[in-house]
């Protein structure tokens, strides 16, 4: 039995690590930061990041969607509402989880009506999603030169200090 809660807490807290990397690089302004003009800001990517996991796990717990925003702005606000994401999503039983095929969940993305089967919403459309935002968190931090590797995306990998693949040979 697949419990998308154990993922998606994984994810939430190396997200939690890089929010308090910028909170000690004292880059706070990197909030505001997009990628391209008509893209979200960091704190919306890590915001919608968040809420990918809400989106998608109290469908498949058969639950109704819940939101943990408190509509301030800040690291500290992003760091409260990961918390209580967590703290929910680890009190939701693994038993509660179906995948179902017989089941449908409806959503909406982007102005798209879309209807998939439970697996289907979790692996075609709110994990790839949520790892979306996720890696465009990344990816900003990363670009204004904050001090973070692929150990601080996925928790697993581990290079020595200084180490670059493009100066590898």
């Amino acid at each position: 039995m697949i419990n998308p809660a154990t993922y998606y807490i994984h994810y939430l807290k190396q997200l939690k690590q890089l929010l308090n990397k910028i909170n000690q690089s004292d880059n706070t302004n990197l909030l505001n930061d997009r990628l391209h003009p008509n893209m979200l800001d960091l704190h919306q990517q890590v915001r919608t990041t968040i809420g990918f996991t809400l989106r998608s796990c109290c469908p498949l717990a058969r639950r109704q969607i819940v939101n943990f925003s408190n509509n301030q702005y800040g690291i500290a606000s992003l760091l409260s509402e990961i918390d209580l994401t967590i703290d929910y999503l680890a009190d939701i039983p693994p038993e509660h989880f179906s995948f179902d095929c017989h089941g449908t969940i409806r959503t909406t993305a982007g102005f798209a009506d879309l209807e998939f089967s439970p697996m289907d919403y979790f692996l075609i459309y709110t994990f790839p999603n949520f790892l979306f935002h996720y890696s465009m968190v990344y990816a900003m931090c990363r670009k204004s030169g904050l001090e973070i590797g692929k150990a601080d995306f996925d928790g697993c990998h581990k290079y020595p200090l200084g180490f670059s693949f493009t100066d590898a040979k």
